[in-house]
């Protein structure tokens, strides 16, 4: 339990107590009350609004309650001031007593320490990245796989049972443009002269997936039924890009549960079909007329009268189709069909990750969702934001192999996966983020994910001084759990305590408002906070974290160091990047 929830049962506590004293009316409910730390420091440690939303319901007086409270929280332990601000509010500081025992906590819990049970353990499918198996994964991509990847981590951390999912999207026209450009590429391999196809998916990278087929079947495939053909290259050319996407999936530590087919939806069962029949079955299904677009008109209006979904019941702009013109199924057909295949495995929350172009595609699917659960299930989509690849404030040319874009292998492949992890972490997913090689790599304060790494490689090397200054110390965690902390009373020791103490309620929030970001954030402040404590025993020799003089302050300082670093290394870990104990 962390300060603020340890005072925000006190103060429930105390006003039952209050309540079975008279003191209050004993039918009194107690609302929700607010404990948080107040924004001026010297107001004290936490502050809590408990007099003022109690008042009218007690018929009293604000001041009057906070002055019982004030009255019980010191006689209570641990409590060093107590005072009434305000019209009411009650604003408490801690002896250090309590801040010293929160280390020992931290190194009791561990790795569990932060993790919270807000989740309940609710099912979440969260998919992400699920780029189209036509060629190499861009650098939205990268942002889009990270942002997802991170998200699911810290809801696993804060307690929520989560199925990270990528949707492979094999099927429909650009998986046809794809097998005629790699049939070119294959025709290539077999000696031939022949013209680039119109629509054909530029760059190189589709040459040694010619080539492997060449090799593999020779020119049988010119020979045998085009249809047989088509599957044989289908088959290979999705698997062979797809161990390509997860080969740069594995660079960034990124992994996957489920890899849902698309192709899947139409084979065996008609899932789209069904779906198509089950929105009938519903009222969300007629046959009618879509008016032309705004503007330039575009490939898929048609004037015509076809299957239409009533997506405008569901807060959508306009209706949506769902065939074309030959019968073929549209796009939004087979996704509706996904989605509804996701309700049927009962997950209590659905969470999509997009990139910034799908922008237009929000709305229409979730009121597809809605309309499939009959209103009960939401769909939450995150848009993650277009990425500005810079070197030293210059933009970065776009990739020969991919031939219009810089791949993720190629950003990874230049700075390493800890960099780009933690920097696409670093912004808010729907702003856009500007990426900066230079400054990724610099070691500097300005450079938040060699600042962060750096404060929890100090933290491993004053273990490693220590061990050497002293090495007759204990510093096993056994002993520095039982270690005497009454010397952790400077202002600096307990200012990093009280960063330590917010980690549970980030990781919630967090959580709760699906932003990692904020994880990236705290990890710099804490970082600051342990480098600045650092830097003022440069300053004061008696605030050196190694006392040699001192086995005492040193084993209470090394627990302090302890659990500070356990904490970078939880943090580091939901956002996916190393924690290394030495800088290169």
């Amino acid at each position: 339990m962390n300060i603020f929830a340890d005072v925000e049962a006190r103060v429930v506590k105390a006003l039952e107590a209050l309540k079975a004293e008279g003191k209050l009316p004993a039918d009194l409910v107690i609302p929700m009350i607010e404990v948080k730390a107040p924004r001026d420091a010297t107001h004290g440690d936490v502050a809590t609004n408990a007099a003022l939303v109690l008042a009218k319901a007690a018929k009293m007086k604000p001041r009057e309650i906070a002055d019982a409270l004030k009255t019980k929280f010191e006689a209570s332990g641990g409590i060093a001031i107590v005072e009434v601000a305000g019209p009411g509010f009650l604003n408490i500081t801690f002896k250090p007593e309590v801040w010293q025992a929160l280390v020992r906590n931290i190194l009791k819990e561990g790795n569990r320490y932060g993790a919270g049970s807000v989740g309940k353990g609710q099912k979440v499918n969260l998919e992400y990245v699920s780029a189209n198996p036509t060629g190499p994964m861009h650098v939205g991509h990268c942002r889009g796989a990270v942002f997802g990847d991170a998200l699911a981590n810290l809801l696993q951390f804060a307690g929520f049972d989560v199925t990270r999912e990528y949707y492979v999207n094999d099927a429909g026209g650009q998986i046809e443009q794809l097998l005629s450009t790699v049939m070119w590429r294959y025709r290539q391999a077999l000696g031939e002269n022949c013209q680039m196809p119109e629509g054909a998916y530029p760059g190189d990278y589709l040459v040694p997936v010619g080539q492997a087929l060449a090799k593999a079947h020779g020119n049988g495939l010119l020979k045998m039924d085009q249809a047989q053909a088509r599957e044989i290259i289908k088959a290979e050319t999705v698997a062979a890009m797809m161990a390509d996407i997860r080969a740069d999936l594995a660079q960034l530590r990124i992994r996957h549960d489920v890899f849902f087919s698309e192709a899947s939806l139409t084979k065996g069962e008609d899932q789209i079909a069904e779906t198509i029949a089950a929105l009938r079955a519903k009222g969300y299904i007629y046959e009618g007329k879509l008016p032309p677009p705004k503007g330039e008109l575009n490939d898929d209006w048609e004037d015509r009268t076809q299957t239409l979904f009533k997506a405008t019941a569901f807060g959508d702009d306009i209706d949506r189709a769902l065939q074309k013109a030959d019968g073929s199924y549209t796009y939004l057909a087979g996704d509706i069909a996904y989605h509804r295949n996701k309700l049927r495995r009962h997950f209590d929350q659905l969470i999509n990750v997009w990139g910034s172009d799908h922008k237009g595609y929000v709305k229409r699917m979730q009121a597809a969702v809605l309309a499939l659960s009959d209103g009960k299930q939401a769909l939450d989509i995150k848009i993650s934001e277009m990425v500005n690849l810079l070197n030293k404030g210059e933009p970065v040319k776009m990739s020969k192999r991919a031939g219009t874009y810089i791949t993720t292998h190629e950003v990874v492949a230049a700075v390493g996966p800890d960099p780009v992890r933690f920097m696409m972490c670093y912004r808010a997913p729907n702003t856009v983020l500007d990426f900066d090689f230079a400054k990724v790599t610099e070691q500097s304060k300005d450079n938040p994910v060699f600042y962060v790494q750096y404060a929890h490689a100090r933290a491993a090397s004053i273990f490693r001084n220590t061990a050497e200054q002293m090495p007759d110390l204990d510093m096993s965690l056994k002993t520095l759990e039982k270690a005497d902390l009454s010397s952790l009373t400077d202002e600096g020791e307990i200012s990093l305590i009280k960063r330590l103490d917010a980690f549970p309620r980030i990781v919630e929030a967090a959580a709760m408002a699906h932003e990692p970001h904020s994880i990236a954030f705290y990890l710099y402040d804490l970082a600051s906070a342990l480098h600045g404590q650092w830097s003022r025993g440069n300053d004061s020799p008696h605030l050196r974290f190694i006392q040699s003089n001192d086995g005492v302050a040193t084993t209470a300082r090394l627990a302090l160091i302890a659990a500070t670093k356990q904490v970078i290394t939880s943090g580091l870990r939901i956002l996916g990047v190393e924690a290394p104990d030495a800088m290169r």
